[in-house]
């Protein structure tokens, strides 16, 4: 409730007058803030029909500081020809006083002054006139004392390009009286109470009422980053496929998985340090499966299954290396070596979703470190057919029907597919994902049959999340610059499948 004594004041004044009253003008005329007569009305509003209140917005002209200034010692252009003796000043004495830069570029324009290039002490400033008319500081003065209606609309803007004027708009209320209008207040009751009950004086009361479109106290409660809720989409889409789920709980990695094994050499640019984060302690791995180990080592270097290898000489050190895995395909190969040394083969579907980290250049698309999404099959007698038929199924269920594939290149695929989707708002083909069919020079050294074939692809976590909520900077989807608002208000994730 806003100060009884002024909410009084204003109900009095109102009752004076037929028409009404502008609450800027009633500030004014009392020498108080407009924000507590605001406030008085507010009050008076809360009480039903005591009054009725028309917002308004009106415009006028004031002084910014540097007006203010100027207003009182004179424009900049005047006070240079002031300052400047009869024998005249050198230019760069001149350019030294606060208002001399821009007080110069005015003068010479109204040929106030004149500048002496050749002068042989340097360059030197006189002045031409010994009378002068300072017109800027006289229009200042007049919207000053409120009288800015006497200017042109085009001397106000040129006021305005210098900075010296603004136009505000001041917001304020009409004020006439209600159909309940009375110049003493009753509180209002907010609740029942007990005794009001008990002694019959809430027949009495004045109760204020209810109001059933208030919104409740929102419950505390915990919230999910909107990555987790679309996580959790994902998650479930693959289950409904039947998929696995892989243990994906080692961000740190041996260069030998994450690299070797995908039959990707040690020379390729992705293992250099602008791309991947090496560790320091402890730098190196050194449990790796021997015979397995061998093999690969020994399709890269010699060749081998049909293939004549990258010719190199393969190196253990290089595979020992420990970094933050780069992708979650190093999961991948993990688990499908496991999947080989099963005294029988059997079809499987595996899908993760995780962590990664490159060492990429932070802008409003690429971090440091995100989610990737990666599923994949293995079966006798898989084709790109087959590979294409589930990427359908799969992104269908992600509500991405429209769907293209553009042969790509990737180190352990062969062949390679982008994913490409019509985006209705852009109207046009983005990229969506990647995909492909492991090649044999990594399927096969981990000892699965010769028939099986593994589809893979993969794709970002954050590029559908940023979609879904209308995120267009990462950084705000991930890291310290994340608005905790946004995670509290951001809705249930349902993907329109």
């Amino acid at each position: 409730m806003a100060d009884t004594g002024l909410v009084e004041t204003l109900l009095r004044r109102v009752e004076k007058v037929d028409g009404g009253l502008d609450s800027q003008d009633v500030a004014t005329s009392l020498g108080v803030d407009h924000q507590a007569i605001v406030g008085a009305v507010k009050s008076l509003q809360a009480l039903g029909d005591v009054i009725s209140a028309e917002q308004r917005s009106s415009k006028h002209w004031e002084l910014t500081g540097e007006g203010c200034e100027i207003a009182e010692q004179g424009s900049h252009e005047a006070r240079v020809v002031i300052s400047i003796p009869e024998e005249g000043m050198p230019q760069s004495q001149l350019m030294k006083l606060a208002f001399g830069k821009v007080g110069f570029s005015k003068a010479m324009s109204n040929k106030w002054i004149r500048l002496d290039k050749g002068h042989e002490g340097g360059p030197r400033i006189f002045k031409t006139v010994e009378h002068l008319e300072d017109l800027v500081r006289d229009k200042l003065l007049l919207v000053q004392k409120g009288q800015a209606s006497q200017l042109e609309e085009k001397e106000k803007n040129e006021l305005k390009k210098r900075k010296l004027l603004s136009e505000v708009t001041v917001k304020s209320y009409w004020i006439t009286k209600g159909s309940c209008f009375s110049t003493t207040i009753t509180k209002q009751e907010t609740e029942l109470t007990p005794e009001m009950i008990a002694s019959g004086s809430w027949k009495e009361k004045k109760f204020k009422p209810y109001n059933f479109e208030a919104m409740g106290v929102a419950p505390d409660c915990g919230h999910l980053h909107p990555l987790l809720k679309v996580r959790t989409q994902f998650r479930q889409i693959f289950l409904e496929m039947g998929f696995t789920e892989m243990p994906t709980n080692n961000f740190i990695e041996s260069s030998f998985w994450n690299f070797d094994s995908l039959f990707q050499p040690q020379q390729h640019p992705a293992r250099d340090q602008h791309d991947t984060f090496f560790l320091s302690d402890p730098a190196q791995a050194h449990e790796f499966p021997q015979d397995y180990l061998e093999r690969v080592r020994k399709v890269h270097s010699e060749g081998g299954f049909g293939s004549q290898g990258y010719k190199y000489d393969w190196k253990i050190e290089e595979a020992q290396k420990n970094i933050l895995r780069t992708h979650t395909t190093a999961v991948s190969a993990r688990m499908l070596y496991k999947l080989a040394q099963q005294e029988k083969f059997t079809p499987v579907k595996y899908f993760s979703i995780d962590r990664v980290f490159r060492n990429e250049t932070l802008d409003a698309t690429h971090l440091a470190e995100f989610h990737q999404i990666e599923g994949v099959v293995a079966d006798y007698g898989l084709t790109l057919g087959d590979l294409m038929g589930i990427l359908h199924q799969f992104f269908n269920k992600l509500g991405i029907t429209k769907l293209r594939f553009k042969p790509a290149y990737n180190p352990y695929t062969e062949p390679s597919m982008e994913v490409f989707s019509y985006h209705e708002g852009l109207k046009k083909w983005v990229e969506v994902g990647n995909s492909g069919m492991f090649r044999p020079e990594m399927l096969l050294p981990m000892g699965l049959p010769e028939g099986v074939t593994v589809i893979a692809w993969g794709l970002s976590l954050e590029r559908p999340t940023m979609i879904k909520y209308g995120i267009n900077n990462i950084r705000e989807l991930v890291g310290h610059k994340v608005n905790l608002q946004m995670v509290y208000d951001s809705p249930v994730c349902r993907l329109d499948s």
